[in-house]
Formats: structure tokens, C-alpha cells, sequence
């Protein structure tokens, strides 16, 4: 009990008077996150360009699948096709071809021909237009006064970036 009227209790206050302070730094930054989404434009070339240079990432795919089949020693084997060596296609080509004739390893044609798809392009996935994974996600994760302007951010982006591919396709 306070002893004298000049006492109150300031237990809540001060987060209370300050509330509002967060919440505005956030309608700023999601704004500026906003504008900054819309200045992007991929050069979705140099992208596949680069993905498809770097055949080390299908390792981790092909290893998936060995040990999937319950291969023994997965990460070992594909380590001693890989380690100390570039990583191209034809090495992956010429891995998945020893796989067909290793003496203890039996593979089904279908697991072999699976193997020999894997590329980094396929890997790494592509991005279905038709699918709105991150809509969804604000949506469902954010608060209701927030994920509408992050919505609207990344509709305004998928604009920018359909009319960069239409223009790229035209081009």
C-alpha cells in the first residue's frame, strides 16, 4: 500500500506508454522492406547459370537416395569420388554409372536412372507460381494488422518479377 499519494504503482506503465514505439518501427521497416522487395529484379539467367556450375550439391541428393536404399557406407563412397577433385557432371555421370556395376551394391534400374536425374537445377527445386507458400504463411503467423502489408509486399514483388520475366521472355 502506498504511504503517500505521491506513490502509484508503475509496474505496467511504462511498457504500456511504449507499446507503440516497437509497433511503429515495424510499420517503417515493413514499408521500407516494401519498396526495397520492389527495386529487385533477378537476372534469373546468371541464376541458373550459376546453380548449374556448382555439381557438388547434387551429392547430398545422391546420398539421400543411397541411403534411402539402405547402402552402407553412403557418405563414405560418394567421399572418395568427390573429395580433392572438381565436381562436374561427368564425375556425377560416371559415379552413378559405377553404381550399375559395383560388385556389392545392387540397385534397381529405376533408382539408378533416379540417380543419374539428379542435376542442381533439379535438386535445389523451382518455384511454382501457382503456389502461395509465403502468403500463406503471413497469413497465418503474423499479426492481422501486419501480414496484410507483408502480403501486399510480396504481391508488388511477384508483379515486378512476372513483368521481368515476360520482358526477359520477349527479349
Amino acid at each position: 500500500l502506498p504511504i503517500s499519494r505521491l506513490q502509484r504503482d508503475l509496474t505496467d506503465s511504462t511498457v504500456t506508454r511504449n507499446i507503440g514505439i516497437p509497433f511503429g518501427h515495424c510499420v517503417v521497416a515493413l514499408d521500407s522492406l516494401q519498396k526495397g522487395l520492389g527495386k529487385l529484379l533477378l537476372d534469373e539467367k546468371a541464376i541458373r547459370a550459376d546453380v548449374n556450375s556448382h555439381w557438388e550439391v547434387t551429392a547430398e541428393a545422391i546420398q539421400t537416395v543411397l541411403r534411402r536404399e539402405q547402402v552402407d557406407g553412403a557418405y563414405e563412397l560418394l567421399k572418395e569420388e568427390t573429395r580433392g577433385a572438381a565436381v562436374t557432371e561427368e564425375s556425377v555421370s560416371k559415379f552413378v554409372e559405377k553404381l550399375k556395376v559395383h560388385p556389392t551394391i545392387k540397385l534397381s534400374p529405376s533408382v539408378i536412372a533416379e540417380l543419374g536425374a539428379i542435376t542442381p537445377s533439379n535438386y535445389v527445386g523451382t518455384f511454382n507460381k501457382e503456389e502461395q507458400p509465403l502468403e500463406a504463411w503471413a497469413k497465418a503467423k503474423l499479426a492481422p494488422q501486419t501480414a496484410p502489408l507483408v502480403v501486399a509486399a510480396l504481391a508488388k514483388q511477384r508483379t515486378a518479377l512476372t513483368a521481368a520475366d515476360e520482358k526477359n521472355m520477349g527479349a
